[in-house]
């Protein structure tokens, strides 16, 4: 077992950074794997990258042999969040949620790439839907993270309004990175008086060391402009998983999305006692259904790990409509994602 997940886990090691020249400038591309694969796309969440967002998923030995095994990944970061990004020019005009979402196009065929299977993380889950939306037969699925489809609440409004102020004249000083650490962990990582703060989170407070203010503040001024996409959504050919965090700020708007797509073609799991990077804090809730989800393209784990993937969802917290053989192609007993509590 011990020499299968070094295995898959070095395959990891053979990557390649492209820098792809867009309609709306350039972005960063991280490969990894066989390109000869069919292709896995990620997008991260405001002021984060592929390090800092999905390392928790790639880097559990069950998703290496699962994802590693059946995909090449390509992971896109927003404009000025790869690792050792330069400040991007004052002059340059910013995008909006249309110009990200034509960029994975632009990327998509830089690369030669026909569908591709999508992984994206609130505002990223967000600017993949809508790259879904806008050119469905370049998805053939989505795995959604705590994703957003409205526009903004007034309170998130408020909020990313204080935080491009604070960005603007302060630049990444601590209390940005605590109204990003709230935005993406649960109270029980973040720590509080008597608990102190779990190693995911001092690991992605010294990584937003990293971002440049700049960047950041262009990638939410253009979520905080976004359009509500949720009559886009019923256009969606594609399956969707959506995953959330129970504790999660946008619980609600996952809720929502939910409801809004074809539920033969979508399922739910909510995730106990998590924030909204539920890739970070607690990968392996992602792993079976991913799993399951998948099995519905004729994908498998390779036959040399044995056993099911680790997962802190157990039977009694599962709802009839995750994974119906309706919405995922299964010929499986339908799992549940909450727990109800009646009697």
């Amino acid at each position: 077992m011990i020499v299968n997940c070094c295995l898959y886990l070095t395959e990891t090691l053979f990557t390649q950074e492209h820098i792809v020249q867009t309609g709306c400038g350039s972005v960063s591309v991280i490969v990894y794997g066989d390109q000869d694969k069919p292709a896995l796309v990620t997008y991260p969440d405001l002021a984060l990258n592929h390090m800092s967002c999905f390392q928790g998923l790639f880097f559990c030995p069950e998703a290496a042999s699962l994802l590693l095994h059946n995909f090449c990944i390509y992971h896109i970061s927003p404009p000025g969040h790869e690792l050792g990004a330069a400040a991007i020019c004052h002059d340059n005009p910013v995008p909006s949620v249309d110009d990200l979402a034509d960029q994975i196009l632009d990327v998509l065929n830089y690369f030669r790439l026909d569908a591709v299977m999508c992984i994206g993380v609130t505002a990223g889950a967000y600017i993949l839907t809508l790259f879904a939306i806008k050119y469905r037969e370049r998805v053939l699925g989505l795995i959604l993270v705590s994703p957003l489809c409205k526009a903004p609440s007034w309170t998130e409004w408020l909020c990313n309004k204080v935080m491009s102020n604070l960005l603007y004249f302060y630049g990444m000083c601590g209390l940005v990175k605590e109204c990003l650490l709230y935005r993406y962990f649960s109270k029980e990582v973040r720590g509080y008086a008597e608990v102190p703060e779990s190693d995911i989170v001092q690991a992605c407070r010294r990584l937003l060391d990293e971002r440049q203010s700049i960047n950041v503040l262009r990638f939410l001024q253009a979520i905080d402009r976004r359009p509500d996409i949720t009559e886009g959504l019923k256009t969606l050919k594609c399956r969707t998983l959506i995953f959330v965090g129970e504790n999660s700020p946008y619980h609600s708007e996952a809720l929502h999305m939910t409801g809004k797509l074809d539920r033969r073609y979508s399922a739910l799991v909510e995730v106990q006692a998590c924030g909204s990077m539920v890739t970070e804090e607690q990968p392996h809730a992602m792993l079976i259904p991913v799993e399951y989800f998948l099995i519905g393209y004729g994908l498998y784990r390779p036959s040399q790990i044995n056993g099911s993937p680790r997962s802190p969802l157990s039977p009694s917290c599962i709802a009839p409509e995750l994974l119906s053989p309706e919405s995922m192609g299964l010929k499986l007993k339908p799992i549940k994602t909450r727990l109800s509590t009646k009697r």
